[in-house]
């Protein structure tokens, strides 16, 4: 009865029908319709078209009105139709009609098949798409943007977003799509899901308007003051988006702790017609949790958005500022200079030492009493069989150390003089002798003779401490359980070198590892000593 008097009361008034908007929602997020009539201080009552059922203007129902404004907390499908707006002024009665589409949602489509929306158009110098309908919800916050039903993915310099929009920086054509923004929407302690889309499309431009230029300060600038100023040319003329903003930490600078962060805008234009904005951040006590901070300055206008990032640093009131940040950076880089030269000496020492050896060339009498550079200790072969150890002492050891190098070995059998006592012969050159080098052979722990001269180097080596040793394991002997408790000592101390099968195919070749290390541990070559001896 009261749809049916209304209608009479409408009839009797000039009356203006407008049906000029639709909106689209998806089921179960929020819906918020706004009136097309723009009417100021103006009662307005919103109506189911189909029942002319009055939509009550009381908060707590799913659907309810409130001035220009419609609300379905959330949408359901059964929502689908037309609803009319009707304003009553002196002498007659404006209604305008919005239609409204609910859609179900389906498993992979974050869209509606059929797009109301209308289409926004980039450039392929710009392109800024803008969230459908964002304006009828206060407050409301973008969560992600979408492309194709994907979640829009890309680097910080492609995609940027503003609180109502979308940046591509430098669209093509494989940017056009349909882009739908998902933003969270809060009504009465409530929080609503709401989804709207649109087609993007990349079209030539025939003039390119100027892009933003950050002209202070430059990218990855340490700023040694408590304040940052971020100046921008927007564009010739006053362009009509224009914002010059500081991020921290990709978090606007308004929504930080105001009692220590405070931001100021100016925009200004030359003479010249040229717009530029500026933004200054303030910090009133700057923390350590600062300086770790990213500190970005965020120009933009409707052509393009750009960043840059900045980091703080305090300042320090003195004149010897720059002095000392120099003498820090010539300190630090000495450091990791030297870091370096210890690296590659630790890898390349063996190297390193033989090849100074053989520029500077050592090759000097030395007065030390000695005569041989290293006495060689070998087990005998007894028997008439081939020995490679053997061969190994006699020609391939004589040939690298003596032929190669010009050590003077002392080696037994063969530097010993016919009808000498071998007990006080070895003793003697064994004293004689720089190094000591003992072969160490599997048959060392079974040969008994080779005892005494075993004793007496070792005796000169660990009880004298006036001989180093240098030992060659030729074959494999194991742990060593064995061997004399002396030689354990030493080669727990020292190691061995190890002569490996591989190194049998150019066991002459004095550039290998093996014998790079024995030269290594050799002593420096010296000129033997000229004696004069009374006749």
């Amino acid at each position: 009865v009261m749809g049916l008097l209304h209608l009479i009361l409408v009839s009797t008034f000039l009356s203006v029908s407008m049906t000029s908007e639709s909106f689209h929602a998806m089921e179960d997020e929020a819906l918020v319709v706004k009136c097309p009539q723009n009417c100021q201080n103006r009662t307005i009552k919103w109506y189911i078209t189909q029942t002319n059922q009055l939509i009550p203007a009381e908060e707590g129902g799913r659907i309810h009105s409130s001035g220009r404004f419609l609300w379905f907390l959330p949408t359901s499908k059964e929502d689908s139709g037309n609803y009319t707006c009707v304003t009553r002024y002196s002498n007659y009665t404006k209604q305008s009609t919005v239609s409204v589409m609910v859609y179900p949602h389906k498993q992979g489509i974050c869209f509606p098949s059929w797009i109301r929306y209308p289409n926004d158009t980039g450039t392929l110098t710009s392109g800024r798409i803008v969230c459908p309908t964002i304006d009828n919800y206060a407050k409301a916050t973008i969560v992600k943007w979408y492309k194709d039903c994907k979640p829009l993915q890309g680097p910080r310099e492609k995609y940027s977003m503003g609180e109502k929009y979308l940046f591509i920086k430098r669209p093509q054509k494989t940017d056009e799509g349909h882009y739908t923004c998902h933003f969270t929407y809060i009504h009465s302690g409530n929080v609503y899901n709401v989804s709207a889309t649109r087609p993007f499309i990349v079209k030539e431009e025939v003039s390119s308007p100027i892009s933003p230029q950050i002209q202070y300060p430059t990218d990855n600038t340490v700023i040694q003051v408590e304040f940052g100023i971020c100046r921008a040319l927007l564009g010739i003329g006053k362009p009509n988006i224009a914002v010059v903003t500081w991020e921290v930490n990709e978090i606007k600078a308004e929504y930080l702790n105001t009692s220590r962060f405070r931001e100021d805008h100016q925009f200004f234009m030359r003479r010249d017609r040229e717009y530029y904005g500026e933004s200054t951040l303030t910090i009133e006590e700057v923390t350590e949790e600062d300086l770790l901070s990213n500190f970005t300055c965020v120009a933009l206008n409707e052509i393009e958005n750009v960043v840059l990032t900045v980091t703080l640093q305090l300042k320090v009131p003195c004149k010897g500022d720059n002095h000392s940040t120099y003498i820090t950076i010539g300190v630090l880089v000495l450091l990791v200079i030297i870091a370096l030269l210890l690296i590659l000496y630790q890898f390349f020492r063996i190297d390193i030492v033989l090849l100074c050896q053989g520029i500077f060339k050592p090759n000097k009498t030395q007065d030390d009493g000695k005569i041989y550079d290293a006495y060689v200790i070998y087990p005998k072969n007894r028997t008439n069989e081939a020995n490679f150890v053997e061969y190994f002492v006699h020609q391939i050891l004589p040939d690298v150390l003596e032929n190669k190098h010009g050590y003077k070995l002392c080696i037994y059998g063969r530097d010993m003089l016919p009808g000498e006592d071998a007990a006080n012969a070895l003793e003697i050159r064994i004293q004689k002798s720089r190094r000591l080098i003992i072969i160490l052979t599997p048959q060392l722990i079974q040969c008994e003779e080779f005892g005494y001269e075993h004793q007496i180097a070792l005796y000169n080596a660990l009880i004298q401490n006036n001989i180093k040793v240098i030992l060659l394991e030729m074959e494999t002997i194991g742990n060593y359980e064995g061997l004399q408790e002396s030689l354990r000592y030493i080669i727990k101390q020292q190691g061995t070198i190890k002569w490996k099968e591989k190194y049998k195919e150019c066991p002459h070749a004095s550039n290998s590892k093996f014998w790079k290390l024995v030269r290594y541990h050799m002593p420096l070559r010296h000129k033997p000593l000229q004696l004069n001896y009374a006749v």
